[in-house]
């Protein structure tokens, strides 16, 4: 039988307080009355110092240890609620960053590339194209193999490498 890490950290936390109760209930506080004309004040000082920091110590520790608890609980809720991405008919090919708050992102929708401008308002489709026609203006690579693998060009070849892409992409999205 295997026991859910919540309830392990729950029970700890229980087990803690259970073993710091006694300690708790057995200080009686403000009735406990002071005799300070028998005491000398290095005896008084150094008890009332070490049992301090020791008391100290396990409080924070205690403190420390239910916020790491809370930490990983909240974590755990969190997994737990997140949509997990299932299948393979949606697919990024590229994302071009505007500015901190907005970018352009070129995604792949089973037969139809999407191109759609993302801001502080929210996603918006931008243009729609068909297979065939991001394969011509070279949206799409027809071999698997060359879209995986990265290519590294000298820099004055790096312009002239793909500026139908970007005209094309200048022709279809700008309005005149």
């Amino acid at each position: 039988m295997r026991i859910h890490p919540a309830y392990k950290s729950a029970g700890a936390a229980v087990l803690g307080l259970l073993l710091l109760a006694p300690a708790a209930l057995a200080a009686d506080g403000e009735s406990t009355p002071l005799n300070l004309a028998s005491d000398t004040p290095e005896k008084t000082t150094k008890a009332a110092s070490g049992g301090g920091l020791v008391r100290t110590i396990v409080g924070l520790a205690v403190v420390i240890g239910v916020i790491y608890g809370l930490y990983w609980i909240l974590k755990q809720v969190k997994a737990s609620r997140e949509d997990k991405a299932l299948g393979s008919g949606l697919e990024t090919l590229a994302t071009l960053p505007l500015g901190p708050k907005g970018s352009m992102h070129l995604i792949r929708a089973g037969d139809e590339v999407v191109l759609v401008g993302v801001g502080e308002a929210g996603v918006t489709p931008i243009r729609t194209y068909g297979e065939h026609e991001a394969r011509a203006l070279g949206l799409i690579v027809d071999d698997p193999e060359a879209a995986g693998a990265t290519v590294l060009l000298p820099a004055e070849t790096v312009e002239s490498a793909r500026p139908g892409f970007l005209e094309a992409l200048r022709r279809k999205t700008v309005i005149r």
